[in-house]
C-alpha cells in the first residue's frame, strides 16, 4: 500500500519517484514499492542468474515476486542499512533517470557489513515506474537466486 504521507503522485518527477522507491527498500516496505509501477509496469533484472525471471510484467506480478523475495531477504538475516555513492543521471528523455549507488547491509547474527553494486534505469510516466531494469553486481545475482529459490 502507498504510504499516505508522501504518496506518489502524478507530477512526481523520476528522480522523486526513484529516491521514494529506494527508501522504501530500505524499510523493506514491498507493497510500497510494487505500487510505485503502474498496473503495466516492467520489472527487469537483466543479469538474472539462472531460475530467477529476468522480466516481471504488471504490477501484480512484480508485487508477487518482490513480496516473496522480502519474505525471504528477512527470514535471511540481513538488512539493508543505506546507499551510498549515489550518483543520479538526469537524461535528454525527461522520463528517464540512471542512478548508480552502492547498497550497503548488515548480516544480523554476526554484524558483518555487506556492499553491492547497482546501476538502475527508470521510466516513470504520470509519477509512475513504467520500466524499470536493474543492474546489479554477482553478490546480489547470488543473493537474489538462494532468495528466489
Amino acid at each position: 500500500m502507498t504510504d499516505q504521507t508522501t504518496p506518489a503522485t502524478a507530477t512526481a518527477s523520476p528522480r522523486e519517484v526513484v529516491e521514494r522507491l529506494h527508501r522504501l527498500v530500505l524499510d523493506q516496505d514491498i507493497e510500497g514499492q510494487a505500487d510505485l509501477y503502474a498496473p503495466d509496469g516492467v520489472l527487469e533484472w537483466p543479469f538474472a542468474p539462472e531460475g530467477v525471471p529476468r522480466r516481471l510484467e504488471g504490477r501484480e506480478q512484480i508485487a508477487g515476486v518482490l513480496g516473496v523475495l522480502g519474505q525471504r531477504i528477512r527470514q535471511s538475516g540481513t538488512r539493508p542499512a543505506g546507499l551510498h555513492s549515489v550518483v543520479v543521471h538526469e537524461t535528454l528523455d525527461p522520463e528517464v533517470v540512471v542512478v548508480e549507488f552502492e547498497l550497503h547491509g548488515e548480516v544480523l547474527a554476526t554484524g558483518d557489513g555487506y556492499r553491492l553494486p547497482y546501476v538502475q534505469v527508470a521510466r516513470v510516466r504520470d509519477g509512475a515506474i513504467v520500466s524499470f531494469r536493474d543492474y546489479f553486481g554477482a553478490g546480489t545475482a547470488r543473493a537474489l537466486a538462494a532468495a528466489l529459490a
